[in-house]
């Protein structure tokens, strides 16, 4: 922007040197300022380019920080439900271990039983019977012994099973709660550089705003002030004009006369009938967008038309709609 200054100083020092001039000389003054104009409206134009670039990234950092909170918040919610999964995961392992420990001791206790006492074979059942009878109830109280010893094994086996499989369940949800306390503060990161970025273009977004309204207020000070010094040059030499008239000339001085006032046409696009934003695609000397120069009866591009043809339209957009379709008024 110290280029932009530069060229606003240099109208400055055109306009005031030219005070004392009489009509003729400050026109030879102000045709050198011309250029100068179109160079502010060409720093104008990129200054709304650059506040509409600074909108949309403000507008994306807040869409994307909204976006990450609800992810956050989501995210604790689900990280609150693991850790009590895993608690309740914990609890039940504490329990099938506690299982465990009393199968394990009824087995020991039971193989220690054995070895005392010594398992009863076949033979020896067989040998000891008094009679039939006696022999088949020794052999089911065997059978049923033998049974007992070996659901007691199965069932220290399964809850052997069973504690392993809520080990690995409450690993299982370790590892879920600890990658998604990775997601949460990666998302709590984001979030902050989001922000950062809303702010900072925020600010950006301030400074091109302020940027272009003291281009457009110095612009038109200007062309405010070399309206007086005309009027007042008239009126040295007993030359009655009013205010349009003063106007209208400096607007031919500087490439007009125009349909509109001249410092919103200078703001614009200098003066020039042919000027064209790639951007918008607004074109001529009134920056005219494609839609509305179509909606008014306009045929082709608007930088390419003549100038009565861009002066006609921008007469009607004026009395339908003022000021208000132009970024500069």
């Amino acid at each position: 922007m110290a280029c932009f200054a530069l060229l606003l100083c240099a109208l400055l020092i055109v306009a005031a040197r030219a005070g004392a001039a009489n009509p003729d000389s400050l026109r030879e003054k102000l045709e050198t300022g011309r250029a100068e104009a179109g160079a502010i409206a060409a720093e104008l134009q990129q200054a709304q380019s650059e506040q509409a670039s600074a909108e949309a990234e403000a507008s994306e950092a807040a869409a994307r920080e909204q976006e990450l909170s609800g992810l956050l918040a989501r995210g604790e919610r689900r990280a609150a439900r693991l850790g009590r999964e895993v608690e309740r995961s914990q609890r039940r392992l504490q329990a099938e271990k506690e299982r465990l420990r009393r199968a394990r001791k009824l087995l020991a206790e039971r193989l220690v039983a054995i070895y005392e006492s010594g398992s009863p074979s076949a033979a020896s059942v067989v040998l000891s019977a008094g009679d039939y009878s006696e022999l088949a109830t020794q052999s089911e109280y065997l059978r049923e012994i033998e049974e007992s010893d070996s659901a007691l094994a199965a069932r220290v086996a399964e809850v052997r099973n069973d504690v392993g499989n809520a080990l690995a369940a409450v690993a299982e949800r370790e590892r879920e709660a600890v990658a998604y306390n990775e997601q949460l503060t990666a998302a709590r990161g984001e979030i902050s550089s989001a922000r950062a970025s809303a702010e900072a273009s925020a600010v950006e977004l301030q400074q091109v705003k302020a940027r272009r309204e003291a281009a457009l207020a110095a612009l038109r000070t200007d062309i405010d002030r070399w309206v007086d010094e005309v009027r007042a040059a008239r009126e040295a030499a007993e030359e009655e004009a009013s205010q349009a008239a003063a106007e209208e000339e400096v607007g031919r001085w500087l490439g007009g006369p125009y349909s509109i006032p001249t410092y919103i046409v200078m703001c614009e696009s200098g003066g020039n009938y042919s000027a064209l934003n790639p951007s918008s695609g607004a074109g001529g000397a009134y920056q005219i967008l494609p839609s509305t120069w179509e909606a008014y009866g306009g045929q082709g591009a608007p930088h390419l038309a003549p100038k009565a043809e861009q002066d006609r339209i921008a007469a009607e957009i004026w009395a339908d709609s003022g000021g208000s379709a132009w970024v500069c008024a």
